[in-house]
């Protein structure tokens, strides 16, 4: 699995609409979209955000494990 639809999935599980995720990450509703879609590639400060966000490892968003819980 690529984050792509990983971190579509995570956003869809917790409810939430692209607008709202943006504004966390304080991007552009249509830039968040294009991370979906694979148009830009997610940069690492905003793929360590969603880990916060949603209290996941960077290994799941990526699609290296299953396991969405961090190795602590």
């Amino acid at each position: 699995m690529d984050y792509t639809k990983r971190i579509r999935d995570l956003r869809e599980d917790h409810d939430k609409t692209q607008e709202e995720i943006a504004r966390y990450l304080g991007t552009s509703q249509t830039m968040y979209a294009r991370y979906e879609r694979g148009a830009n590639e997610l940069p690492i400060r905003h793929l360590l955000a969603l880990c916060v966000y949603y209290g996941v490892s960077s290994d799941y968003i990526l699609g290296r494990t299953d396991n969405p819980k961090t190795n602590k």
